[in-house]
């Protein structure tokens, strides 16, 4: 129910007040999959996952030739498919794709490390080419490279995960370097890379990048995330450096929120994001 509720809360209307020309092209849907298992029993929803992988991987290639697309979920599984697919249309432009991972989690388990079991857990793994999903995801052709990658607002990382990525050249800001030194700095670095490299830029925004308390709607909280005016922050600086090429909305459970406040939230980030300066913003009474 994640895209009705970005839809309800008013996304296409505000991207349209902006000025932007904006198509809805309504939900993908799964065909039949076939079944399959992993010698990790932990890991449940394999079929569907690896389904969607493919899917979304064709949906996002397409939708990259024209216009920026935004991909509305569902929980940050569907990254697996969406960042391929616009990796595969930055390879074909000879442009390296980065990716800025607004997220509590790094998501950087493989299908044998993880012990939940639930993937929207290893998106981040397979996109950059860790072993261990042949056979059971789609080929990756067009892996990211892991020094495109900066992770921003962690503070949940599980064992397996921190021993990879410590040997992993992904740009990991947790939410202490955060506190000791802003927002702002470590972003700017990061565009900038993007910049001098020439690069396409995915944003993909879990909705557990923010405070809890001011985005009740998910179901991985983790107290301690980005505030509303440092998630602001960083749609604006984004905005400003008119780089950013596509973008996921992801882990909104409307089932979870308060009177739709998380919804909104996350479309106001997307509209700071493609414009709304800080002046524009409306007032609101609940």
């Amino acid at each position: 129910m994640g895209p009705s509720a970005y839809r309800t809360a008013g996304l296409v209307e505000v991207l349209a007040e902006l000025g932007h020309e904006v198509t809805d092209l309504g939900n993908v849907t799964l065909p039949h999959t076939e079944a399959k298992t992993h010698p990790n029993s932990a890991v449940h929803h394999l079929p569907e996952i690896a389904g969607w992988t493919e899917v979304l991987t064709d949906v996002a290639y397409r939708q990259s030739a024209d216009g920026m697309p935004i991909f509305l979920g569902g929980d940050h599984a569907l990254s697996a498919g969406t960042v391929a697919g616009v990796a595969r249309r930055a390879a074909e432009q000879s442009r390296p794709l980065f990716v800025l991972w607004l997220d509590a989690h790094t998501d950087f388990h493989t299908l044998e490390t993880t012990d939940s079991g639930n993937l929207h857990g290893v998106p981040m793994a397979y996109l950059t080419g860790r072993p261990g999903f042949a056979d059971y995801f789609p080929p990756n052709a067009h892996p990211v490279d892991p020094a495109n990658v900066c992770m921003i607002g962690i503070r949940s990382v599980d064992p397996a995960e921190r021993a990879a990525l410590a040997d992993s050249p992904i740009t990991v800001v947790d939410m202490r370097s955060i506190d000791e030194h802003g927002i702002a700095a470590p972003l700017r670095q990061f565009i900038e890379r993007v910049e001098a490299a020439n690069g396409l830029l995915h944003v993909s925004l879990d909705v557990d990048f923010l405070e809890p308390d001011i985005a009740p709607a998910v179901g991985t909280t983790v107290p301690g995330g980005a505030t509303f005016r440092e998630a602001h922050l960083v749609m604006e600086m984004l905005h400003d450096s008119g780089l950013v090429s596509s973008l996921d909305l992801v882990e909104l459970n409307p089932f979870l929120d308060v009177r739709g406040r998380t919804a909104r939230l996350m479309v106001d980030l997307t509209a700071s994001l493609m414009g709304r300066r800080v002046l524009d913003r409306p007032t609101r009474s609940y």
